[in-house]
């Protein structure tokens, strides 16, 4: 079991030129976010990385929210990463509003709560989040069925993206924020 307790001490003071996302996130969750105290460390890369999440979370996204949430909420899984899979079962079980389909991700294979669209998108994201990335031309085909070049481009950096950040606070021991208990429930 991971030490609950990471190696490297978070920033007790976050610079000042993150000031727009400390307040959102205090706006949003109440808190600064574990994982800002350590990307609050290059203050450049961070907003760079804001930027590039906000523009995979915009409102035109060729992507649903919930597929969005979805794929993120499977990668931090494989990633082991406490606070992603926190946050994103968070975001998950707000936008698909269901429990049990929140509960199911980890074992998405078997469960039918899944349509084949999303099971071709979290096939895909299990196949890109292995080390080496290993994606079949059966994979290739089934995911073209559902999903336009346009959505498959922007589905590959929304995992991208989930893998950078999964890694960076898993690597880290960043840990769970307490923003949804284990059965996949909201913090009130």
């Amino acid at each position: 079991m991971k030490n609950q307790q990471s190696w490297i001490p978070p920033l007790s003071d976050i610079p000042s030129s993150l000031a727009p996302i400390v307040m959102m996130q205090k706006k949003h969750y109440g808190e600064i976010l574990h994982p800002t105290r350590w990307w609050g460390r290059m203050p450049r890369l961070f907003w760079l990385v804001a930027l590039f999440v906000g523009w995979l979370e915009r409102k035109k996204a060729r992507l649903t929210p919930e597929l969005r949430a979805l794929l993120m909420t499977r990668v931090s899984q494989q990633c082991h990463c406490a606070f992603c899979i926190d946050a994103n079962t968070l975001r998950l079980a707000q936008r698909s509003n269901s429990v049990e389909k929140v509960q199911a991700v980890a074992q998405w294979q078997q469960s039918a709560l899944f349509s084949e669209a999303e099971r071709a998108a979290l096939d895909y994201a299990d196949a890109m989040t292995t080390t080496p990335p290993m994606i079949s031309e059966a994979q290739k085909v089934t995911l073209r069925q559902f999903y336009n070049v346009e959505q498959i481009s922007e589905m590959t950096a929304l995992v991208a993206f989930q893998n950078l950040s999964a890694r960076f606070n898993a690597a880290l021991d960043i840990p769970s924020q307490g923003l949804c208990d284990l059965q996949g429930k909201p913090h009130a």
